[in-house]
């Protein structure tokens, strides 16, 4: 059975999570507490289910340390997947103000409410700090709904075995993504941006490339990250590690990161030579999938 575990932090979005999961035909229980896990997937085991989605988060407490131990047993017979959401503590505090909604951990004190949450989110954070260490995290700061929908949708074709290489462009105006295992900064490269023609397009379009890659720079920070990446993937493998998120940025996201994410991405899926190690790749670009899709 495919066991796919959805945590994080309150507010980062695990009920959008929840619904992609479902969309995609898998058997969803949302809010499980962590003693009745095991028997839950015992009884979809049963029932010849084959695919499952379980939300769980720290609202049960101390009893969310249980759980690592609890996947073990289950990864003995089944393919385990922890998918952890994550945001920045200032974007849930005003996620939490938009909605009008109390952290499942706050107290009941109404005075210094903006105390009192951010008092409870970092509270979650270390209870479900040893979940986050093992999963694939998503950053959700600046991720709109339907792009988390979409990030969702791009992991589960991925396959369950060996390591997730996931290339991912971003823009520093908006921040790191907290989810990277690798950063590097190209905003030392020309930018597409200084030139009129070029500034409405992106890093996946044709002017775009051309533009780039004729500019030796531009060749040497591709070839220079390849060669770092393809030196130290072996060592991230046998780390363990069951995802690796290398992100890629420059000023805005749209241009050269974006670029340099399909160029690497390209190679890698290129490369006959890394076939025995399993790997899968995943593309994302924060900033351009945040943009919503144009209607018809």
């Amino acid at each position: 059975m495919q066991i796919n575990l959805i945590t994080g932090i309150s507010g980062s979005g695990k009920s959008v999570a929840l619904r992609a999961f479902e969309d995609a035909g898998y058997d969803c229980v949302d809010n499980l507490p962590v003693s009745l896990l095991e028997n839950l997937i015992a009884t979809l085991a049963k029932e010849k289910s084959e695919r499952v989605a379980v939300a769980i988060d720290a609202r049960r407490g101390q009893s969310i340390a249980e759980l690592p131990s609890i996947l073990e047993n289950l990864k003995r017979d089944h393919q385990v997947r922890i998918v952890f959401l994550n945001a920045d503590t200032n974007t849930l505090v005003q996620r939490f103000s938009e909605t009008r909604r109390r952290h499942p951990l706050s107290s009941n004190d109404k005075e210094n409410q903006s105390a009192t949450l951010i008092e409870a989110i970092d509270k979650e954070r270390n209870l479900l700090e040893p979940l986050r260490a093992q999963a694939h995290s998503i950053d959700t700061s600046n991720l709109p709904a339907h792009a988390l929908r979409s990030w969702i949708q791009d992991l589960l074709k991925d396959k369950p075995i060996g390591l997730t290489v996931i290339f991912e462009s971003f823009g520093f105006k908006k921040g790191v993504p907290s989810e990277a295992d690798l950063v590097f900064d190209v905003r030392c490269l020309p930018n597409p941006h200084y030139d009129q023609l070029l500034r409405p397009l992106t890093g996946n379009d044709k002017p775009v490339k051309e533009f780039l890659e004729k500019i030796p720079e531009v060749v040497s920070m591709e070839n220079d990250i390849t060669q770092f990446i393809e030196k130290w993937l072996p060592h991230y493998i046998a780390d363990g590690r069951s995802y690796l998120t290398v992100a890629i940025g420059c000023t805005g996201g749209q241009h050269r990161s974006v670029y340099l994410v399909n160029r690497i991405s390209e190679h890698f899926r290129s490369q006959k030579s890394l076939a025995s190690l399993q790997l899968n790749f995943l593309d994302r670009h924060r900033e351009l999938d945040s943009i919503p899709a144009a209607k018809p």
